[in-house]
């Protein structure tokens, strides 16, 4: 049995590419960075999560929240096959218990903080966003899209500068890995089909980055996104994590 079902819906995934040597200190051991196209891509990833059942079992006043974290992108070599995934600097969620659980377990980066999001459909564009309140100060992602959705097609990310490219890359990762100590490393499965995305036509990123994840990620409150994208989502897995 999965140790959590749920469905991912309207992801905002705002894409960075930083210098390498700040995301070192927090690569779990047996993991390499990813570089898609030689550069070092960061996300800033906004969600919600509908209907989460846990071992099978709705938790009362958990199964609909929001979600905003901010990953990396990793890769780990078992049999001479290259696992792809990422590794979350922090993943902020409304639920005490949900940060507990993730935290205990999997060794994650939760933290509880009041949140908000706005779903509003017009005839031809979706309005996505979603806030988290930091020290009395709220933040915010949102993105403006066209409702003509397309495929997302994982060949696309062999290509070189395209969007579709990078779409392809920031999707086509289905492990995660979390530090356990300087030598052991947790790894877990998440499964989910290729998912549907909408053109974004927008973004507003009024995000303290220093403030939210630390120093290190100051400079992205000055950084122009290299690509952003909003995918519907779907029902996805995550898996018992084991140790590498």
């Amino acid at each position: 049995m999965s140790f959590l079902k749920a469905e991912w819906r309207k992801l905002i995934l705002v894409n960075y590419e930083v210098n390498p040597e700040i995301l070192m200190p927090y690569l779990p051991p047996k993991t390499e960075l990813d570089l898609h196209n030689g550069k070092c891509m960061m996300s800033l990833v906004g969600f919600k999560f509908v209907n989460t059942r846990m071992l099978g079992i709705k938790i009362p006043f958990h199964i609909n929240f929001e979600e905003v974290n901010l990953r990396f992108y990793v890769k780990h070599k078992a049999e001479d096959k290259w696992k792809r995934g990422v590794v979350f600097i922090k993943e902020i969620v409304p639920k005490r218990a949900i940060s507990i659980v993730a935290n205990t377990i999997y060794k994650e980066h939760y933290e509880t903080c009041k949140m908000r999001h706005s779903w509003n459909e017009a005839e031809e564009k979706y309005t996505i966003s979603y806030g988290w309140r930091k020290n009395g100060k709220w933040q915010e992602v949102e993105v403006i899209a066209n409702k003509t959705p397309f495929k997302i097609n994982p060949a696309a990310m062999n290509e070189v500068g395209s969007l579709e490219s990078d779409i392809a890359f920031i999707t086509e990762h289905y492990w995660g890995y979390t530090k356990i100590n300087d030598h052991k490393s947790f790894e877990y499965q998440v499964t989910h089909p290729v998912w549907d995305a909408y053109p974004v036509k927008q973004c507003n990123v009024k995000v303290d980055f220093g403030l939210v994840y630390g120093a290190d990620f100051a400079h992205l409150n000055d950084a122009e996104p290299l690509s952003v994208m909003l995918a519907e989502g779907s029902e996805i897995t995550v898996e018992k994590a084991v140790k590498i």
